[in-house]
């Protein structure tokens, strides 16, 4: 018994697979395809993050910083190599109203509060209950999370500088409609062609180079902001006096910590439903399962330490994840290598960076689109049963119109009820007369007997027609929770207002357990339910007090 628990014990605490390849070979080729894929993966972030911290509401540096911390720690740490973290879009419309109302520090210390919410999921294995999730859920998750990155790049078709309020026109729209035109079809055709460079990477260096070597008046990432800056330093955001940006530091004080938390752990949860469910898609793609607690403790490292060096924080990037994933990215070198490209276009290359049109890395965000979609769901829309349907398109447009967590949220507890809902349904029962008991009546119920279907249980009784003896049967039938407790006790004492005995047969190793912990049953000892030997079971009443 002791052994088995230190094996049990061992296997909590057993380190995560930390391996750079993984499954995968180490060959020269594979080698190229991470490096290559991190690359074009690395330019898709750029722009992404930069724009998620105007969102917020704070420097583009911020926004860059925090790309690079949590793509490279969840790279290293993380459950699913080929997924990508960064500055998202559903945690910097959270932060907008706490960096307007108490500045970028507070925000700092938000993040790292928030990475030791994560961390605490992980260590608790709540990550599991990812599985709850259904399917339809995750298909409206899909969904929305497409439209909204589609959504997310017309606003490169703005004029810059103009605040988002005026679109471009004229010959520099044609050229910009052109060119992301142009990169959507290289990238459709590449792969046809050849698989030595990832499609997006090349259509986004053809696409550079001709408006570079042609001069071609089109937005361009430096026209979004400067990305130059150096190496992320050390910064605590507690304390007093002034911070970075010249904005106040937070008083590490109760005060401080009423103020953070509710946005802590609405990010943290945010963060989590969106990395957890990108790690699933990730894992349908590649093959690969589990690493959902090692996914939490690693984004909220992640969070941790950005919140200490000047980042926004992050999560899981389904848009990114879906081009390194279709680039041949598999393991955790992707990802390392997106983060360290990433950073040297901070410190080092920033004026080439700068010179890429948005034009091919909007093309490159709307194949991701289409390949994120899952278009299948339109298909099979008169195909399943129309509570799924409903889910599907109940999530898209809450994903579209608030925010990833309430629209999973949302669906699961609608799931949740259709499901209690259809199973309150099930209970019925079969009478009969007892074989083994002269003159008693047998009542075998069928169906699980829970808080849905109480009612509908009660009314299967005749209690004034039936004789003075009854029977319950549970052989089919399970007693769940505490309203079915109720119920049964409940039934008991409308018997025994009549003058009637009713035991109940039958019951399965978890009912007995049950009923027998809340002081139902009327047993002399813990006696083991086999179904070989029928037991009746009386029914004490008073014990809930209702009947």
């Amino acid at each position: 018994m002791k052994r088995a628990a230190m094996a049990l014990l061992a296997k909590q605490i057993s380190p995560p697979n930390l391996s750079i390849m993984q499954d995968e070979g180490f060959t020269v080729g594979r080698v190229r395809t991470e490096l290559l894929s991190g690359l074009t993966v690395a330019l898709a972030l750029v722009p992404e993050a930069v724009a998620f911290a105007f969102v917020a509401g704070v420097h583009p540096l911020v926004g860059l910083y925090a790309a690079f911390m949590v793509g490279l720690i969840t790279a290293v740490f993380g459950g699913r190599p080929g997924m990508i973290s960064g500055a998202t879009g559903a945690l910097a419309v959270v932060m907008v109203a706490l960096v307007a109302q108490h500045g970028v520090e507070y925000l700092f210390a938000t993040v790292v509060l928030m990475g030791i919410l994560q961390i605490i999921a992980g260590v608790m294995h709540w990550g599991k209950f990812i599985r709850l999730v259904p399917h339809p859920v995750m298909l409206g998750f899909v969904n929305g999370l497409a439209i909204v990155i589609f959504l997310a790049q017309l606003t490169q078709f703005k004029v810059p500088g103009s605040g988002g309020e005026e679109w471009l026109g004229g010959m520099q729209l044609y050229m910009m409609l052109g060119l992301v035109g142009l990169t959507m079809l290289i990238i459709w055709g590449m792969p046809k062609i050849t698989s030595v460079i990832p499609a997006p990477l090349a259509g986004i260096g053809v696409v550079a180079v001709l408006v570079i070597a042609l001069n071609i008046d089109v937005p361009t990432v430096g026209d979004m902001a400067s990305i130059k800056g150096g190496f992320p330093a050390f910064h605590n955001p507690f304390g007093s006096g002034e911070g970075l940006y010249g904005t106040a530091l937070a008083p590490f004080t109760l005060e401080t910590l009423w103020i953070i938390l509710p946005y802590a752990v609405i990010l943290a949860a945010i963060g989590l439903i969106e990395s957890l469910l990108t790690l699933n898609l990730v894992g349908e793609i590649t093959g690969k399962r589990g690493g959902a607690s090692q996914e939490c403790i690693a984004q909220g490292a992640s969070n941790v330490v950005t919140g200490f060096f000047g980042g926004m924080g992050g999560c899981a990037m389904i848009g990114q994840s879906m081009i390194n994933v279709k680039s041949g990215g598999r393991t955790r070198i992707a990802g390392i290598t997106a983060a360290l490209f990433l950073l040297l276009f901070v410190v080092a290359a920033s004026p080439l960076i700068e010179q890429i049109p948005l034009a091919a890395l909007v093309g490159v965000m709307f194949m991701v689109v289409i390949g994120t979609f899952a278009w299948n769901s339109l298909k099979i829309m008169t195909k399943v049963p129309m509570m799924d349907a409903f889910v599907i398109v109940l999530v898209t447009v809450v994903t579209v119109m608030t925010d990833l967590a309430i629209a999973v949220v949302v669906g699961v507890i609608v799931s949740a009820l259709a499901y209690a809902w259809n199973n309150a349904r099930r209970i019925h029962a079969y009478t009969r007369e007892s074989e083994s008991d002269k003159g008693a009546k047998v009542y075998e119920i069928e169906g699980p007997l829970f808080f849905g279907s109480t009612d509908g249980f009660i009314e299967l009784f005749d209690v004034a027609g039936d004789p003075d003896h009854v029977i319950v049967d549970f052989a089919r039938s399970r007693v769940v929770d505490q309203s079915a407790l109720q119920a049964v006790e409940s039934l008991a004492g409308k018997y025994e207002a009549e003058g009637k005995k009713v035991v109940l047969r039958h019951l399965s190793r978890d009912c007995h357990q049950l009923l027998a912990k809340a002081g139902h049953l009327m047993v002399d000892s813990d006696d083991d339910p086999e179904y070989e030997i029928a037991v009746d079971y009386s029914v004490k009443t008073g014990v809930l007090g209702g009947h």
